[in-house]
């Protein structure tokens, strides 16, 4: 009998799932892939992986890969708390790779990358699995109201020469040039057109890239996708980008700040609804021309964000970022085409419907991206549930809200957000217990972790993690 791994893997094949595994075996063989990459996102927004070669692959699919359900407890230094129903060393999960989402990796020659779905041993969804929340929620858009949302995030980070540096020490930037600058374009074009480059051979559509604001600050928002998809890109342009950064002897810092003092980097996520193929959010009769169903679901959005931002801002260092007057959002409030707002609202052109959508601009990249999605979803439906007694948008603010009386401040610190999100019911009910749970403990066990740090140590201790 033939026992080599491609025999194996045929006698395996018995479902169409096998039978595409085998397939996708043979094309990552075809272009030369020794390793697959298997990702998912811990409550810490720490992407964790296992990797299996192309011939593991169809069984990977059939019974997944087996790892520890621990993860859901750690924090962002990697060690670890335990919450009520989820942590400690007991048990085992299966990780299940989305073959739809699998992709060769342009900037890692030899490898491949598919993000997964965490489930138990007997195949049964997982109350933890995050990626399985967003697509929950997402579902639940579609069955209840017959929506669907397409969500794109911002990808923002910092790139210095060598290691980053420790606390206090003034790191090496690649760039001198101005804010925004043609400059600093000019500087590190090489380097910009390797990670254009990579993003374009994995079929990532790049909307726009360009220098930010900070030193070594640079930013890639990519085309928006469902809303598990938009998560998933994000991780893939993060690891496009750390493996481009690295090829070029930098060191990406994809955390909320490098210097405290400074600007941060945020991860802004656009979002937009849709029914049957038309726009809600505009060519409505509501504020700008969303529909009054959009305004619902950002006023759901915006009545909950407080609690939200456990999940958005979901470590210490993010508050460092999250300042008035700093275009990060700090105030709980909305305007049009506001960068100081926290949900901005874009219209898109004149005549041109299906471009309106919104920013929330307070979140930053060291939120778990399907937590994130997840939530957002779960707020907005909340307001849209609501029928005819659904929430409206107050009044929109324009200029800095910091200058503009009466707007209420979003929380200052991670302990204020996580007292919101656990008087949350709509984000409880929405997670689940368990996960709900395991989230709460590991924003207890940062806040502990970090108790009496600096500004400059907590972003020494964060920036460089994620």
């Amino acid at each position: 009998m033939d026992t080599s791994p491609t025999a194996r893997a045929d006698r395996a094949a018995r479902t169409p799932e096998a039978d595409e595994a085998a397939r996708a075996t043979a094309r990552l063989r075809a272009a030369g892939v020794h390793g697959v990459a298997l990702t998912f996102v811990d409550n810490a927004g720490l992407t964790r992986v296992k990797a299996v070669p192309p011939a593991r692959l169809p069984e990977a699919v059939r019974a997944g890969v087996g790892m520890s359900p621990c993860f859901d407890t750690y924090l962002v230094d990697d060690s670890m708390v335990t919450g009520p129903h989820l942590g400690g060393p007991d048990g085992d999960l299966r990780l299940v790779p989305d073959l739809e989402r699998l992709t060769v990796l342009a900037a890692q020659p030899g490898w491949a990358w598919a993000p997964v779905d965490r489930r138990e041993q007997d195949g049964t969804r997982y109350a933890g699995c995050q990626r399985g929340f967003a697509r929950r929620m997402a579902r639940r858009a579609l069955e209840e109201h017959g929506i669907e949302l397409r969500m794109g995030f911002e990808t923002e980070w910092i790139v210095t020469r060598g290691p980053l540096p420790p606390p206090g020490a003034e790191p090496e930037y690649p760039t001198a040039g101005p804010a925004y600058g043609m400059a600093r374009l000019v500087e590190t074009s090489a380097y910009l057109r390797a990670v254009l480059e990579a993003l374009a051979a994995q079929g990532v559509e790049v909307l726009q890239a360009h220098p930010e604001y900070a030193r070594g600050q640079f930013e890639v928002s990519v085309a928006p996708a469902d809303p598990v998809g938009a998560a998933d890109l994000a991780v893939l342009v993060r690891e496009t980008v750390r493996a481009v950064s690295l090829r070029h002897g930098l060191t990406p810092a994809f955390g909320p700040v490098v210097d405290p003092s400074g600007v941060g980097s945020g991860g802004h996520l656009h979002l937009s609804l849709w029914r049957d193929g038309r726009a809600l959010c505009g060519g409505g009769d509501g504020p700008f021309g969303m529909s009054r169903e959009c305004e619902g679901f950002l006023a759901g959005v915006l009545e909950e964000l407080p609690a939200l931002l456990a999940l958005g801002v979901p470590s210490p260092a993010g508050y460092l970022r999250l300042r008035p007057s700093r275009w990060a959002g700090a105030y709980r409030c909305w305007g049009l085409e506001n960068r100081e707002a926290a949900l901005r609202f874009v219209a898109g052109a004149a005549g041109a419907p299906e471009a309106a959508n919104a920013e929330l601009k307070c979140v930053d990249g060291s939120a778990n991206p399907y937590l994130l999605v997840g939530g957002v979803i779960a707020a907005g439906l909340a307001g849209l549930g609501r029928g005819p007694e659904r929430p409206r948008l107050p009044e929109p603010v324009a200029g800095d809200p910091a200058h503009r009386g009466g707007q209420p401040r979003l929380p200052a610190s991670l302990a204020e957000s996580l007292r919101h999100f656990e008087r949350s019911r709509t984000l409880r009910a929405a997670l689940g217990g368990p996960l709900a749970d395991a989230i709460a403990a590991v924003r207890a066990g940062e806040i502990a972790l970090f108790d009496g740090a600096t500004p400059v140590e907590i972003a020494a201790a964060t920036c460089g993690r994620y």
